[in-house]
């Protein structure tokens, strides 16, 4: 198994549980507390079971967070969804020309 990827050094583990007490959504909040755990001295196995997730998963949000801080660890958008049926038909019906 290869080195722990190192967190970012412009957060602690202070900052970032402030933050989760900000947060309106409850997986940023916890995505931010894992962080928080690693950032005082946990484990990342530690971290997984707060998070209630894997290993690879909280390998990801330490990625993540390092690359773009605290806002990516928040919602993700869903995937588009395919247009409704009546926006579907009103566009194929025949315009009078």
């Amino acid at each position: 198994m290869g080195a722990a990827i190192s967190l970012r050094a412009d957060f602690d583990a202070e900052g970032l549980r402030r933050l989760a007490r900000k947060s309106n959504h409850a997986s940023q909040a916890r995505r931010l507390l894992a962080l928080a755990l690693i950032y005082g001295g946990g484990s990342r196995s530690d971290a997984a079971r707060l998070g209630n997730v894997t290993l690879e998963i909280v390998r990801d949000w330490v990625l993540r967070f390092n690359a773009n801080g605290n806002g990516v660890l928040g919602i993700r958008l869903r995937r588009p969804q395919p247009p409704s049926f009546q926006a579907l038909s009103l566009e194929s019906m025949p315009t009078a020309d």
